[in-house]
């Protein structure tokens, strides 16, 4: 087994060095960069000069080196050499930020005005905590769910899951998030609209901060357990009608087993394999946040700030976002393959 994680791992790195390669050029090529963004205003003004804009590229490291004379003039090329020409630039520039993460440094981030890592580190912790909730809840109703409706196949009880199941996963989780807000902040009032902390609130030591934090998520983890809780009741109604199909099941109930004990320790148990693969993306999914939510009821987590560095161009942040991802994304690629030996006996990592 240990040849075998070595191999994964030697494979990782392999696909971590792709995925970062890709990520950058696509993030350069966009139509805009940070300095174009931030200093749009000035330059539809008039107030500062395309030379000031190339020095500020300069400092962000953001500038194409074109060919020059020994006058400092531009040289007029072809358009194949100009491409070629962008393409290295964007390549040394993707050096340049290889060595520094070999290093340690993820960079600084240009809007933060903080060192990458902190503001992962800063945000990554309040989106788990939202992710996390929402992930025990999904799970608390999912699966049971799933059971219940897998051993009444065709009931009342399975065609009024199926249809509210079909219902939640057709909603998109911006409408549904605001049509929570509508109803339950704005014209009930009785949740936050958006935030961690009510402003102007006095907290009066940790219980009261702690309970105010629980006001403003329950509409979020509400919106999350809504919308996921269905794919995953349907993810084990599926696979327990399959196992329950089975000729074991049909050789367990044979010797007089009780129903309980052919669901729960033989049906159940072997519907876990396909259940395994899914902790590849629960993992990036707890500490990555959810960037449409977070936005939408303005939580600061990790996800809040990947938007505003997406929409900004903020490439260090970026950058170092989506190697934060790719990495829990691998690990728990791995953890997945281990866990395949635990659930399922038969699988043997020796290759």
């Amino acid at each position: 087994m240990v040849k075998y994680i070595i191999k994964r791992l030697l494979m990782c790195f392999l696909m971590l060095f792709g995925v970062s390669v890709l990520i950058y050029l696509l993030i350069r090529m966009m139509p805009s960069d940070y300095i174009d963004i931030k200093m749009a205003a000035q330059i539809l003004n008039g107030t500062v000069t395309a030379e000031d804009v190339e020095n500020m590229r300069r400092l962000y490291g953001l500038h194409v080196e074109l060919p020059i004379d020994v006058t400092g003039n531009l040289i007029t090329i072809s358009g194949w050499e100009n491409f070629f020409s962008v393409f290295r630039s964007y390549i040394n520039g993707y050096w340049n930020w290889l060595f520094s993460l070999i290093g340690g440094d993820l960079g600084r981030s240009f809007i933060f005005a903080l060192p990458v890592a902190t503001v992962i580190n800063e945000g990554m912790w309040i989106s788990f905590t939202l992710s996390g909730i929402a992930l025990i809840l999904q799970f608390a109703i999912g699966i049971p769910l799933g059971i219940y409706v897998s051993t009444r196949q065709y009931s009342a009880a399975d065609n009024i899951a199926t249809v509210i199941v079909l219902v939640g996963m057709a909603l998109p989780s911006f409408f549904f998030a605001n049509l929570l807000l509508l109803v339950f902040s704005q014209t009930l009032g009785w949740f936050p609209l958006q935030g961690l902390l009510s402003p102007g609130r006095i907290h009066e030591g940790f219980w009261d901060r702690l309970f105010d934090h629980a006001r403003h998520l329950v509409l979020p983890i509400t919106t999350v357990v809504v919308i996921s809780t269905g794919g995953m009741m349907r993810f084990i109604r599926i696979n327990m009608l399959e196992v329950l199909s089975a000729d074991y099941i049909r050789t367990a109930r044979a010797k007089g087993l009780s129903e309980k004990a052919v669901i729960y320790k033989h049906a159940f148990r072997n519907t876990l394999i396909p259940f395994a693969t899914m902790l590849a993306g629960i993992l990036p999914g707890l500490f990555s946040g959810l960037i449409i939510l977070e936005t939408v009821f303005n939580i600061p987590g990790i996800g809040n700030r990947a938007m505003q560095a997406l929409t900004q161009g903020d490439i260090p942040f970026i950058m170092g976002f989506n190697i934060f991802l790719a990495v829990l994304t691998v690990i728990g690629m791995l953890l997945s393959d281990l866990t395949y030996m635990v659930v399922d006996p038969r699988v043997k990592l020796n290759k």
